[in-house]
């Protein structure tokens, strides 16, 4: 009997220690960085529970896709072609995007952004009516209500007009969307697409990294982006339920040829049947601009990177801004390198103003958002609390850039999910999204540090450390 306990104490032993290998080297031979309370969790999981953890990891594990690429010139010394992609913009933040192989800022005909719902919502309605050729939409949420059938009869009128129209949804995100709309919408002829699926072959990707792109392309020539999804709550007020509090844009010009790049590669990701990798720039012909127009630049983020590069740009911002950092946000959960990054930007004389919702949709995010709050409240930073649900995304530094898009700042939306912001560098531009913010500080109250019970804080700490996973 006691020889029987030692072999399989032995072989449990055994089983662990295979159970981390496979940790190391899938993290270091597939280049998976990862937050260090995700590492911590997953490293605590396997040694605890091996039987429950290993499989576990060999299922969701995974958090890049695409690998570094590799660099033929010496440290130090930028190839030409990355000087050539560098362009116009603010030059600690063009090198930084244009050394992490994204295409450069270009110039547009046109922007205009929509604080309002019912504006956001003619607006992507108008530029589905008017697709000639192509049509391509992506959204994380399809509602079914009243905007998800007025946008599904939209796609369908486009697809009965000879437009090849495809739509991608997240698995995840639009798991409440019946079958039934999505079949008929491949009866009127639209290609849908569902990304990641719950139930499918893991060597096809990962449950636990979703698509939280927000993207509608008309022609390659037209985009309609941000941080809505496409269901009611982010458009109109219903009984009892106002609007979330979002934002959105609409430009015409080669940005949108950027974002129809992205989108066919998130379509091939979606099929299963290829490596997820970087998607391939347009053809230069289709990013020829308007001279003088508005500068912006397509910013992804995601398995699909090799870096973390939104992250990397905010990280960056924070220790070359000079005034002021303004940023609006429905979860605030960074990780204690861009928390730190901001408090020192505190304590260097930058004001940072932070807008989030008193109470999001997410008590957990609640939760887990508390530290990072006292943190930035010591370090001298303002933090404001809206009245309603807040769902927009926006970071404004300086008056030389400004960011919005599709990505929240907590770790999952930093190191988990496929997103898009884009960079607007244009002083028309960054200044809107400046007043913008401001009206939101006015409407606001200001958030009071208070110090939590021992048991809260405890709670909160969990919270932080693995919440971001879910």
């Amino acid at each position: 009997m006691t020889g029987f306990v030692l072999l399989s104490g032995l072989g449990h032993a055994m089983v662990v220690a295979a159970g981390l290998l496979v940790y190391v080297m899938f993290t270091r031979i597939d280049h998976q960085r990862r937050h260090p309370s995700a590492a911590l969790a997953w490293v605590l999981g396997i040694v605890a529970f091996p039987y429950v953890a290993l499989p576990l990891f060999l299922l969701v594990g995974s958090r890049k896709f695409a690998r570094p690429l590799r660099r033929s010139h010496r440290p130090g010394e930028a190839p030409a072609s990355r000087n050539a992609a560098v362009g116009e913009g603010p030059p600690w933040a063009t090198r930084l995007l244009a050394g992490m192989d994204l295409p450069p800022a270009v110039r547009n005909v046109r922007v205009h952004f929509h604080e309002d719902g019912p504006e956001a919502l003619l607006a992507l309605l108008a530029l589905i009516d008017s697709a000639q050729h192509s049509l391509d939409v992506c959204t994380f949420v399809f509602g079914h209500d009243a905007v998800g059938e007025r946008v599904a009869q939209a796609l369908a009128q486009c697809a009965q007009r000879g437009v090849a129209t495809r739509l991608l949804l997240d698995a995840v995100g639009s798991w409440r969307t019946p079958a039934a709309v999505l079949r008929h919408l491949r009866r009127q002829g639209v290609q849908v697409r569902r990304f990641m699926p719950m139930l499918h072959n893991p060597m096809r990707g990962r449950t636990n990294l979703r698509n939280h792109r927000k993207v509608a392309v008309a022609d390659g020539a037209r985009l309609w982006s941000g941080g809505r999804n496409l269901a009611s709550e982010y458009f109109m007020d219903r009984p009892g339920m106002p609007a979330w509090l979002d934002l959105s844009f609409d430009v015409e010009g080669p940005l949108a040829a950027l974002a129809q790049a992205q989108f066919r590669a998130d379509w091939r990701a979606a099929t299963g049947r290829v490596r997820f990798t970087r998607h391939l720039p347009p053809p230069r012909h289709a990013l020829v601009g308007s001279p003088g127009g508005a500068l912006a630049q397509w910013v992804p983020s995601g398995p699909d990177q090799p870096d973390d590069t939104v992250y990397a740009l905010l990280l960056t911002a924070a220790f070359h801004a000079q005034r002021r950092i303004v940023a609006i946000t429905p979860y605030f959960v960074p990780d204690e390198a861009l928390l730190d990054a901001w408090c020192i930007a505190c304590r260097r004389g930058v004001q940072v103003h932070l807008i989030v919702p008193a109470r999001s949709n997410h008590r957990l995010a609640d939760w887990a958002r508390e530290r990072a709050l006292r943190q930035l409240a010591a370090a001298g930073a303002q933090v404001w609390l809206a009245p309603g649900m807040v769902h927009a995304k926006a970071v404004v530094i300086d008056d030389s850039m400004a960011l919005t898009g599709s990505l929240n700042l907590d770790a999952r939306s930093l190191f988990l999910n496929y997103e898009s912001m884009t960079a607007f560098y244009e002083r028309e531009q960054v200044q809107w999204l400046s007043g913008w913010c401001a009206r939101q500080i006015a409407a606001a109250q200001p958030h009071h540090a208070r110090q939590p019970s021992w048991l809260r804080d405890i709670a909160e700490g969990v919270v932080r450390a693995v919440g971001f996973q879910l």
